[in-house]
């Protein structure tokens, strides 16, 4: 399915229902209890998919809508059924949303023949909106981006990052330790930041240069594997093969940058 010639009609899509919580940003009391945390998510999730679909299905007719359900692993470990579908991650960095700080973004995804086939990430706080379509590119407000050229470990920039599937896992501490000492040991400076599409999308944008997490967070990647993708990153598993969907763990970033992370 190409998308170039209506790609600004989904982007605005995302870019209003950006605008909408950023119009609504912080004049909410931070949830202080559990159930107030579903609550409002609930509610964030509603707004959102309620705003893209009401604009989406008007130009890209009867493409339908999987359920991401980041708490749900087994909707996370191979595609849902249909040949074509949207995917949004309706607020990634909702959490930091709720409590009034920076980092959160709204994500949408086209899947196709189980592949990520066009993508956005918009951040209303910089007015950034990331898109890519498969084989043509990845940009940044229009404009086309690439991976950083960096050579050296020392001045890198590595994330560490985990989900909330982490601790399915009765090896996770193992995993997360390992993986800490690993980027600490070979990168000049290790970080851990927030809205995991975004700091692939920043990976494109030579802003990053390596992202890793261990635990199976497929939902929370997929817009933006896309855009780091077709920007020049490379695509790992952990295990230092080609990342596939299902996948429980994931390494994205420039070549030198995969290399120096697989570095015996």
């Amino acid at each position: 399915m190409q998308i170039a010639t209506s790609a600004d009609i989904a982007i605005e899509a995302v870019k209003n229902v950006g605008r909408y919580f950023l119009g609504e940003f912080r004049k909410a009391p931070v949830p202080t209890t559990p159930n107030d945390l579903m609550k409002t998510l609930t509610i964030i999730e509603e707004i959102c998919l309620s705003m893209l679909k009401k604009d989406i299905d008007t130009e890209y007719g009867n493409i339908p809508w999987a359920s991401d359900d980041e708490f749900d692993n087994n909707s996370q470990l191979a595609p849902a059924p249909y040949e074509c579908y949207w995917l949004c991650d309706t607020m990634d960095g909702a959490i930091q949303y709720l409590q009034h700080i920076p980092g959160w973004t709204i994500n949408l995804v086209l899947i196709e023949k189980g592949e990520p086939a066009f993508s956005i990430i918009y951040d209303p706080l910089t007015d950034e909106c990331f898109h890519a379509e498969k084989y043509q590119g990845a940009y940044l407000n229009g404009r086309p981006i690439v991976v950083s050229e960096k050579k050296s470990a020392e001045n890198m920039i590595a994330i560490l990052e985990y989900g909330h599937q982490l601790k399915s896992s009765n090896k996770w501490e193992k995993d997360l330790s390992s993986a800490l000492i690993r980027l600490t040991e070979r990168f000049g400076v290790v970080r851990n930041y927030g809205p995991h599409g975004l700091q692939l999308a920043y990976i494109g944008a030579g802003r990053i240069d390596l992202f890793a997490q261990c635990d199976l967070d497929t939902h929370n990647w997929l817009a933006g594997i896309l855009i780091a993708k077709e920007a020049g990153a490379t695509i790992l598993a952990s295990d230092g093969k080609a990342w596939k969907w299902g996948d429980e763990s994931i390494i994205v970033g420039t070549s030198e940058a995969v290399a120096i992370n697989f570095q015996k």
